[in-house]
């Protein structure tokens, strides 16, 4: 589909500004509605939402389906009424310019147990009739979720707390150990449920207040989902495992810009012909809450759906596998009778084939443009923008690359004196030179990373892909949002024409 001409920032919740150590859906995130608002943007993009396991990356979720914990915020559980002020005294000296995980989840898990446990002895009928309400629509995804992570924890002292090391009968997701378990852990349960009708109140609650101001909310759905979660737990036959329960094959992509073996994600692969058989039904679920969560979801790697990279899971890297057709058009016809619309962006970067271009382009979802691939290379390269086609999102970077000046610094002379040229400018406003070749060019959608409307180098790089450690942390503090950033975007939007509200 085409969307009207529009543009937008790109940041994560986990950056905004808040003093519990970790950005939250509170008063930092309505901020930044608000600067969108003042900038003429219509247009937020978001990583994955939920709660984030190993390396705290949100592509490596406990559940496809949950919301992370860690963005519940405390200022708002105390408006809510689900506890008392003075737990909010003695806050720790957390850093404002990175998220210390380590931190801030030991700090975030008491205060979401206090709330709990607040909420669970005093709450009022209404409070406690929502929440019941919460739990019986979501039923299907919550009940195996809370039980999951309430075993995880159970068994943290075998190798983490990974499923498969789980005793056999609850391994293997028997029904009436199941039940006998959540039973047992029946406290433990509550509390995730707690935790997730908080997440959502608040998450929607977000979301509606930026559709209220004219901004739509892209999201990103994962293709692939991560081992460690209560999806390939609770669904063991959609995916490629072992009798022992571990992955036979996983997935990644081979040898590419940002790695030379390859990238080894881990995450198991579907069973296509099973989910097939079943019209796809858990992955109408999934795009089905993804759609509540946000108006238009990116689809990561979507190239997967024609054909993906099936590494051996006993491959210490990626350049041992092959390609494997996908389910192709057959999925998205699916989606669609029993969808409806599908607002779509088609994350296609990598290895593009023609096959993975006509899958897009027969749906018109939308493709991706980053700007910083575009310099140094041949000069009939698909991401200049004089070789744009309108049904695309054009992105200086995004939260996989450098920052913009970051890029530039360490570009080659080659590439630096080529966007030099492009340009007709001297590099030394550079990330607001992409910016501004971005919104002119004539792509439907122009999305700038926040990072480069600071024009900040690397130190604010989100994410390295390949790499585990240390990433994922960036934060701003709120005098970095200024006026002066919102009135410059504005101007060179209205300049453009991607303001909506004046294309009405």
């Amino acid at each position: 589909m085409r969307f009207p001409r529009s543009g937008g920032v790109l940041v994560h919740p986990t950056s905004f500004p808040s003093p519990y150590g970790i950005g939250d859906l509170g008063n930092g995130a309505r901020e930044f509605v608000d600067f969108l608002v003042r900038a003429k943007q219509s247009i937020w993009q978001i990583l994955p939402l939920g709660p984030t396991g190993y390396g705290d990356s949100p592509y490596q979720s406990f559940s496809a389906f949950a919301g992370n914990p860690l963005l519940i915020s405390p200022d708002l559980l105390v408006r809510d009424g689900y506890m008392p002020a003075d737990l909010l005294v003695d806050i720790p000296a957390f850093p404002t310019n990175r998220v210390d995980f380590g931190w801030a989840i030991q700090y975030k898990q008491r205060l979401l147990k206090l709330a709990f446990l607040n909420f669970d002895s005093s709450a009022k009928g209404v409070q406690k009739a929502a929440f019941d309400q919460f739990c019986q629509e979501n039923a299907d995804w919550l009940d195996d979720y809370a039980l999951f992570m309430a075993l995880k924890e159970h068994h943290k002292d075998r190798d983490g707390g990974v499923w498969n090391t789980w005793p056999e009968q609850i391994a293997k997701g028997i029904l009436t150990t199941k039940r006998e378990w959540a039973k047992r852990l029946e406290p433990e349960l509550r509390f995730h449920k707690f935790n997730q009708h908080v997440f959502f109140e608040q998450w929607l609650a977000l979301k509606a207040y930026a559709n209220d101001n004219g901004i739509r909310i892209i999201g990103d759905v994962p293709i692939f989902v991560a081992f460690d979660s209560a999806d390939v737990w609770a669904n063991p036959d959609l995916f490629f495992l072992d009798d022992a329960g571990a992955p036979t094959f996983i997935a990644g992509v081979p040898p590419d810009y940002f790695s030379q073996t390859g990238q080894r994600w881990g995450n198991p692969l579907y069973r296509w012909d099973v989910l097939a058989q079943n019209a796809y039904s858990w992955w109408v679920k999934r795009l089905r809450m993804a759609f509540t969560q946000v108006d238009i979801a990116r689809i990561d790697h979507f190239r997967g759906f024609e054909a993906y990279w099936e590494i051996p899971a006993t491959e210490p890297t990626a350049e041992i596998g092959q390609w494997v057709k996908g389910p192709d058009a057959a999925f998205f016809e699916s989606m669609q009778e029993q969808l409806g619309h599908l607002s779509i962006i088609a994350e296609d970067l990598g290895v593009i084939t023609p096959e993975v271009e006509e899958l897009r382009d027969h749906f018109e979802f939308p493709g991706m443009k980053i700007l910083q691939f575009a310099f140094g290379g041949e000069r009939k390269s698909s991401f200049l923008p004089h070789n744009f086609g309108r049904n695309c999102v054009v992105y200086s970077g995004t939260h996989d690359n450098e920052t913009t000046l970051g890029w530039y610094r360490n570009a080659s002379r080659d590439e630096q004196d080529h966007v030099r040229r492009y340009l007709a400018r001297d590099g030394t406003d550079i990330a607001w030179d992409l910016i501004r070749l971005a919104y002119a060019s004539v792509a439907d959608t122009a999305v700038i990373p926040l990072q480069d409307l600071m024009s900040l180098g690397n130190e604010a790089r989100m994410n390295f892909p390949g790499k585990t450690g240390g990433w994922w942390t960036w934060r701003y503090s709120s005098e970095m949002l200024t006026d002066f950033i919102a009135d410059r975007l504005g101007e060179i939007t209205e300049i453009f024409g991607r303001n909506i509200e004046d294309d009405g």
